[in-house]
């Protein structure tokens, strides 16, 4: 059984081994900054922290094996005063020659901030050996970071941000950087990445401010502005069934494109509701076709945030949970959970 919890400091191995598979901005390959990670985490789920600084992480559990073997991350606001979200603006750009009686529109890239920004979804990560598995858990990961948005809406944005990986080269670097970022800054890729996670006055101090034409890169690099890399087309898939859309907006070292939906209407959170757990081995109404449904738990006492698929549909205000599913959530008869159809 798979079980998408809050993550723990003691977690700090086990993610370790997950994020080497990954090793990207938001979960590097990096011991120290893991165990920032997750205190950071651990606060943000106690609310100890201003809201705007709550980073939240997940981790999804195989608790036969007490194993880790994925996370999620869920920021609650991308972009502040003093650290802005930075992307590029993809723009077409038009222009008319009387003289030659020729029409040109340009595609262009503007730099742009945001010191008041969306809530952010991203870092999720997957074991390689668990991927394709048939409880779906980078879905179960993914959508369980919704119904706790929905179970918490007042610490929240009004607008959900998702960056999404583009196609990168063997080693990992971006072909965009190369041909951009690199020009104007004098970094390699990973050497911006980093710095600007704790630093972003390079960008401002040394990117052009204004348009810069796409056509001036090689063409393979102008194909890639805005395309998702094959290793995420899954989660554009399951993004865009959510309401998520492309916003015409590129990250700014990796050129990964930016999708964004309005808070509320996000099918996971306007459809959320409240049930009372009932507790039975025999379920009232089995699931039919592909719908899947979700079931959550909140912070009780010593019990934090845990999700998993539920068997069963909510019948009216209530859900039936075979005792196996109730026990890996620590609920019992008479709890208030919360749930959704995925």
């Amino acid at each position: 059984m798979f079980v998408v919890r809050e993550s723990r400091p003691e977690d700090v191995d086990s993610i370790l081994k997950v994020a080497k598979h990954l090793d990207s901005y938001n979960l590097p390959y990096n011991r120290e900054v893991i165990e920032e990670i997750l205190e950071r985490s651990t606060q943000s789920f106690a609310a100890a922290i201003p809201i705007a600084e709550r980073e939240f992480t997940f981790v999804v559990e195989d608790t036969n094996e007490r194993k880790i073997v994925g996370t999620s991350m869920l920021y609650a606001q991308h972009g502040t005063h003093r650290s802005p979200h930075v992307y590029l603006d993809v723009l077409q750009d038009e222009h008319y020659s009387e003289t030659l009686d020729t029409y040109l529109v340009h595609q262009a890239l503007r730099i742009g901030y945001n010191y008041n920004g969306p809530t952010e979804i991203g870092g999720l990560i997957v074991l390689p050996e668990y991927r394709g598995h048939a409880e779906s858990l980078g879905k179960l990961l993914s959508c369980a970071r919704f119904l706790f948005i929905a179970m918490h809406r007042a610490v929240f944005r009004d607008e959900v941000l998702s960056e999404l990986l583009p196609r990168l080269e063997q080693d990992g670097t971006s072909r965009l950087w190369k041909h951009y970022g690199k020009r104007f800054t004098g970094l390699t890729y990973r050497e911006a990445d980093q710095l600007s996670k704790d630093n972003k006055e390079f960008i401002k101090s040394l990117f052009p401010q204004g348009m810069v034409y796409t056509s001036l890169f090689p063409q393979d690099v102008q194909d890639e502005i805005g395309e998702v890399g094959p290793q995420t087309k899954g989660v554009e898939k399951l993004l865009k069934r959510l309401g998520f859309r492309y916003a015409n907006q590129i990250d700014p070292f990796d050129g990964g494109p930016h999708f964004i939906a309005r808070t509320d209407t996000i099918t996971l959170v306007e459809g959320a509701r409240n049930v009372s757990i009932a507790i039975g081995e025999q379920p009232q109404i089995p699931n039919k076709g592909k719908e899947k449904h979700l079931v959550a738990l909140p912070r009780i006492g010593d019990v934090g945030f845990r999700c998993t698929w539920s068997p069963n549909a909510a019948q009216e205000n209530h859900l039936l949970l075979p005792e196996g599913v109730s026990n890996a959530l620590g609920t019992k008869q008479g709890d208030i959970a919360w749930t959704v159809v995925v």
